[in-house]
Formats: C-alpha cells, structure tokens, sequence
C-alpha cells in the first residue's frame, strides 16, 4: 500500500515558487527595461541607470509579498482540507487527502466531497450529486459496481469505494488541466490592468523608434541623444503598476489570513469589494451549527412515539444536525426496531423514513411536505412563526420509494412514487435552532453598506421569517415558499426577488436558480452556506463564501472560505477587497497619468526634431516621489469605497487629460527657459520643477479625500523635493541648477495655471473622488 500511488494534485489556492518568480520577473517591460539600462551605462552616465535598480526592487518586493502570500494560504489551505475516511486494516481512520492511495476503502457520508475516482462497493441509500460534472440536477442513486467520479459529492445516504484513480489521473483534475485551470472569479481590474499593459506596449514601440530617431538624428552627441529616448521610452513604462496590484492582493491574502480567513481564489478579493447582494442560507449562517430537540406535541396518543424518534434517528449512519439534536435526546433505539429498509433524507426530498417491519414505517420530514391541511398542518405553522423548526412524525402505509416526488391527497398527506402512500400525522417535533451572537451587528453592517441581504433556505418560510425579523433583516417579514417561485420565468422571478428578503423551502436547484436570476438584473451576488444543498449556488455565485464548520463538498467549491466558522468575519472581508480595489484604481490613476504624459512628451519631442525635456535620473526623482513611495502606501491604505464597475473608463477619463496637461506645462516651460540664454542643465531643471510640481498635484487630487496621514505623505514628498533642490551634493547626483530665478519663477507660474486646468479637466470627467 505504501508504494501505491498518492493522491497528489497540485493546490488550487497559491502558484510555486518558480511561477512566483518568473511571473516578477521574466516579464516583457523587465525586458525593455534592461535593455534601456545597459544602453545607458554603455553610452551615459550611471546616474542616469538609476531606473535600473527600480526593476530589482520591484521584482524583489512582489516574490516577498507573493511568498508571504503563498505561506498563509498553504497553510490555511491545510487547515481547510477536511480529512477523508477511510477503512485499512480492517479499521475506519481519517487521514489527509494526499494520503489517499490506489485501493483504498473511501468511506461515504452526507456533504462528502468525492477527491478521486472509485468504484462503490457498498450503499445505503447512497446518493451522489454530479451536477458540477455533468450540469444533471438530480442526484444520482448508486449501488455497488457503479463507478463514481471526482468532483461529484454525496447528497445522502451512506457507501464506500475503492480508490481506482486518484492524484492527476483523476476526472476533476483531468477536466481542470483541460480547462487551463479550475474556474477562476473574474476580475475587473486584473482584465483591466492587462489590457493597459497591452496597449501601452503596442504604443511604447512605435512611439521609442520615433523618438530614438529623433534625438540621434538631432543631437551633436550620440550619448546625450540616447540618454534623452532612454528617459522618454523609461518613463513610458507604467512598471510598478502590475507590482502594486499584486503587493495589494499579495496583502489582502495575508490580512485575511489573519482573521482565519482562505483565499482560495486571489480574484475572489476583488469580488469581495463589488458585491451588493449577499445571500445567506440560514442554517449555518445566521444560525449556529447543530439544534437542540425542544418538545415533542402528539398528535395521537395511541402510536410509540418515543420509540419511532430513536429509531429514526439511528438509522443513517451519518446523521444530519437534525437526526443528532434527536440522537442526543434519545441516546439509543429500543429494542425490536431494527430497519429493514430505509430512505435517507435529502434537501430536495426534505424527509426520510425508514420501515421497521412489525413496528410500522415511520417518515420525519416537513409538515408543509408531508402534511396536507388538518389540525397538525395548522399548528405546525403556528409552531414556524416563532422560529421553530418543525418536523411532522408520521405513520405510513409502505416506505415511499427514494425517488419519489410529493403529491398532495385529501385528509392526509401522501408521497407519489407510481402510487399513493398514505400518511397518518402522529406527532410534531420542535428544534430550538441557536442564534450565531454575531449576526444581528454583522447585518445591521451590511445594511450601512448598501449591501442587499436575501435569506434563502429549505425550512419553513414563516420560521426563517420569525428568524430573520429577529435579527432586524430589511423586509425580514415578507418572506415567500419557493415551492410557488416561477421555473422558466426569470423576469418574474427578478421582480420576486427584489420584493421579498426571504425564501423558504428553497431546493438547492432553486437556490442556483435564484443567484442566476440576481445576476441577470445586474447584481453582484456573494453567496454563504456551509450544507450540501448549498454546494450549486456558492459555485455560481460571483463569490462563494463557505464557513469553515460546513461540508467538504462547499469548501471544495467555493472561493472564499471563513475558517474559524464566525459570520462576524464576513465584514472585514468586504472591507479589505473594497481596500484592495478602490487602492488599485488610485495607483493606476498615479502610474498612468505618468504613463500619458511620457507618451505626449515624446511624440511632440520626437515630430518637432528636439531635444527631450529631462534626463533619466530626472524622471527616476520625481516618479519615486510623486508615484513610488506614495503609491506604496496608498496601496495598502483603509478605505470603505464600495467598488463600481468600469475601472477601465475611470481611470482613462482621470489619467489622459492628467496627462496631456502635465506634459504640455513641461514642455511649454522647458521651451521657454530654452530660448534664453541659460544652460542645458537650468533648462532641464525648469522642466523638473514643472513636472514635479503638476504631478504633485495629480497625487494631491487623488490622495482626496486627506486625512492627517494623507496630508503628512504628500507634503513630506513636496519638503523631500525642495531639500532635493538646495543640498549640494543631491544637485550634483540628479544634475539640477536652479539657478536661473526667471527660469525656475516660469516654471512655477506655468505649474500653477497646469494644476489649476487639471483640476477642472478631472473635474469635468466625473472621476474625482469626494
């Protein structure tokens, strides 16, 4: 056994350390870059290969941030894997899922998630659920010889199977390798970061050959013209902004981890910050796990009612929260109850029962389910309204059959299997369902948000109402069964949703349902649960969360997951992909603006046949002040921005106008002091103090709103230029002299009217920030 092969397949949640430094590394501007710094230290001065040393740093921080990332997940993610059970030796043990070797003994229960390939030899009841293999909604029942398939996961009823197939030779990780990936949450302003990088390079090309050919067909000295292209080409290149978006996630993933929180989708961060409908399964969620058993109400007094509970609720080998709040009560069956045959219980059935030859057959499930009118229908739903749950105890003729859908009948209440089962209501049973301590104040946080709470869950409509209406849920009292829910039309089913908060009796493939139709009337929808029956909606959803007490099956699919079970974490988790996204959008303004003005600069310079504006170092000290060190902390600042779609638009309606405007004051200043009678070096220090200047501005503008933190950043990035300007030796490094006071006096005028035409042109685009 221990030769045997393992299930080894690679984590989902981090990259290896080899694609953590390639991608920081080897990449395309890295390339650019480095060419352009070893052209200067070939043909300039090494002053001006300063930039060089910018790539290095920016390398080094994002393979630190990224392992420090990588760390917490693995170890989070360990944390996460819920161990399989397994029978060797003749004995049932837990072990890791990596321990999993070809022809083990895999041991099947309710909300098991299915890690390999096998072949069952033995089911009680056993249902498995494909549907995220093969899109079929109803579970599938198997019985020994039936092959069963990673990915799949158990609905109900117990089993075991033999491991035929595990680690890369399994059918999950063959469909995921196939598909590149497993299904990653989309992300906005990665898409978006991309696609500027991509233009951006197409744009760099063309607009550095004009440029190179520009100043090496009119500058006297061929190293001068190359240090000018190199400094316009440079600052072309928006470097640092793919290092703060992965600095930024790298963080969050870290932060979050803090709070025993599992990433298991980096873009699932950004998700976190767009959503503005949270829909919540009530059990597990709002409530605690487990129930504890209230009272038991007869209904006749003539049946064994006691005895039927316990021997109910010891049937299935693997039993439910409601079966062990039962168990508790009834610690063991009375003699003479042994089942013949039984029927497990399922969310999509919501009952099970169980025939107990000369003791009769018994089924427990929903009264609204089983019962039909009567005195135990009516007070079964007086019972809901407090916030009971409430199950029906009932008698029957003959088991229904496992597949059997429900039908209603006159009297009593009957289940359709190609016949009619009568039902005699002999009792009902209340559960006291606990209260998490927590919800009521993470929900009144979420109703400040602007975010949109929905209840949908499997019990009784009017008990999760009382529930939901407790915890001061907008609306909590309008609650709807789902049973009456339109299957094929999705408008009016929007129009529902948006006039009720809660749903009961909500099958799971209305719950899958239900998120489709949200997103359709363009919500961003983030789904919680911690039952199977939540497994198809946390997958569809735009972010699954999964709390860290709930089954494999929902921690396997979904993307974010709360380890330490507490729903109070659920507001620190918005808050930091809210930090994540609104940070990102203020650096890209940053880098890009600089982007822009480096691409209007060298178009004019390089049409107009003339010398570029300021040398590499030049650009090197005002884009560490005004883009670098800021960038760094405004990347990782608090915020409570909720996200807005249309990264891409806002940050072109701030960064082009920024751009141009500061590009056409540097230029307009190093032109005038140019056509005096100045030097070289005065005449590129006007141009430093112009650019320096405007873009201190753009940072001022999208610093807002300033706070003590903000105002003490930027004013020490404008305290560290000015001592810049007046130490020796720092003037002698970055080669400026101010000391032409007419020069440096224009540039300050010309910087003055830039910032001011800045701020009515952002102002005008609708992207600044109140």
């Amino acid at each position: 056994m221990a030769l045997a092969k393992t299930n080894h397949v690679p984590r989902r949640s981090s990259r290896s350390l080899g694609a953590i430094i390639r991608a920081n590394v080897l990449t395309l501007f890295n390339f650019v870059i480095s060419v352009l710094w070893v052209l200067i230290l070939i043909f300039g001065e090494w002053q001006d290969g300063l930039f060089g040393l910018i790539i290095v740093a920016n390398a080094l921080i994002g393979i630190v941030q990224e392992l420090r990332a990588k760390r917490t997940l693995d170890k989070l993610a360990v944390i996460n894997e819920a161990p399989v059970r397994v029978r060797r030796d003749g004995r049932e043990q837990e072990i890791q899922p990596r321990q999993v070797v070809l022809g083990d003994l895999v041991l099947l229960g309710p909300g098991d998630h299915l890690l390999v390939d096998g072949e069952v030899v033995r089911s009680d009841g056993l249902e498995i659920d494909e549907s995220l293999l093969t899109g079929e909604a109803d579970p599938v029942h198997k019985k020994a010889g039936d092959e069963v398939l990673s990915g799949s996961f158990a609905v109900a009823g117990s089993g075991a199977f033999v491991a035929t197939k595990v680690g890369t030779d399994a059918y999950a990780v063959k469909l995921a390798e196939e598909a590149g990936k497993f299904h990653l949450a989309h992300s906005e302003l990665r898409a978006g970061v991309a696609n500027f990088i991509k233009y951006i390079t197409w744009l760099v090309i063309p607009i550095g050959a004009l440029l190179i050919y520009s100043q090496v067909s009119n500058s006297v000295d061929f190293g001068t013209a190359i240090t000018g292209a190199v400094a316009g080409i440079v600052t072309m290149i928006p470097e640092g902004l793919v290092l703060m978006t992965s600095i930024a996630f790298a963080v969050g993933v870290v932060r979050l981890g803090r709070s025993k929180c599992l990433v298991q989708e980096l873009p699932a961060i950004e998700g976190l910050a767009r959503v503005d409908v949270l829909c919540l399964d009530k059990t597990g969620t709002l409530t605690a796990g487990g129930m504890d058993l209230d009272e038991v109400l007869p209904l006749r007094d003539d049946q064994p009612i006691d005895g039927a509970l316990a021997a109910l609720s010891h049937v299935d080998q693997q039993p439910n929260a409601t079966a062990q709040a039962i168990r508790a009560h009834y610690p063991a069956a009375d003699d003479g109850w042994t089942a013949r045959e039984s029927v497990p219980f399922s969310s999509a059935r919501k009952w099970s029962g169980a025939d107990f030859g000369e003791r009769g057959v018994w089924v427990l499930g929903a009264p609204d389910v089983l019962l039909d009118g009567g005195e135990g229908y009516d007070r079964a739903a007086e019972l809901a309204t407090t916030g009971a749950r409430v199950l029906a105890l009932c008698r029957a003729d003959r088991l229904p059959a496992a597949t059997g859908g429900l039908s209603s009948a006159p009297a009593t209440g009957s289940v359709a299997d190609g016949g009619r089962v009568a039902l005699q209501a002999v009792a009902l049973v209340t559960l006291k369902q606990r209260i998490r301590p927590d919800a009521r104040e993470t929900l009144r946080y979420f109703a400040e948000q602007g975010v949109t709470v929905k209840v949908i869950s499997g019990d009784n409509p009017e008990a999760v109402a009382a529930i939901a209406t407790g915890l001061g849920i907008p609306d909590g009292d309008r609650s709807i069964d789902a049973r009456t829910l339109p299957d094929d039309d999705m408008e009016k089913l929007g129009e529902l949703l948006d006039a009720h908060a809660v749903f009961g009796r909500v099958s799971p493939q209305q719950k899958r349902t239900i998120v489709a139709a949200l997103q359709a009337r363009g919500h961003t929808v983030a789904m919680t649960g911690d039952g199977v029956n939540d497994v198809l909606a946390l997958k569809d959803a735009d972010l699954g969360i999964a709390m860290g007490a709930g089954s494999p099956a929902t921690k396997a699919v979904a993307q974010v997951v709360l380890l330490d079970d507490k729903f109070a974490t659920l507001p620190h988790v918005v808050g930091e992909g809210r930090r994540v996204l609104a940070n990102i959008e203020r650096v890209s303004n940053l880098f890009l603006t600089k982007t822009f003005y480096a691409i209007v600069l060298s178009l004019a310079v390089g049409v107009a046949g003339v010398m570029f504006p300021f040398a590499p170092r030049h650009s090197t000290l005002t884009n560490a002040l005004t883009i670098g060190v800021p960038a760094l902390f405004l990347a990782l600042a608090p915020t409570l921005e909720r996200a807005k779609p249309g990264f891409v638009p806002r940050v072109l309606r701030f960064a082009v106008p920024a751009g141009v405007l500061c590009a056409v004051a540097v230029l307009v200043s190093f032109w005038a002091a140019h056509s005096g009678a100045s030097t070289l070096v005065e005449d590129q220090t006007s141009a430093v103090i112009t650019l320096f200047l405007t873009t201190w501005w753009v940072l001022v503008l999208i610093a807002r709103p300033l706070n003590w933190w903000r105002v003490v950043l930027v004013a020490s990035m404008a305290v560290a230029f000015g001592i810049g300007l007046t130490l020796p030796f720092v003037r002698a490094f970055f080669a400026l002299e101010p000391g032409d006071i007419s020069n440096d006096l224009t540039a300050v005028g010309i910087s003055l009217v830039a910032a001011a035409a800045i701020s009515i042109a952002v102002k005008v685009a609708g992207t600044l920030r109140t």
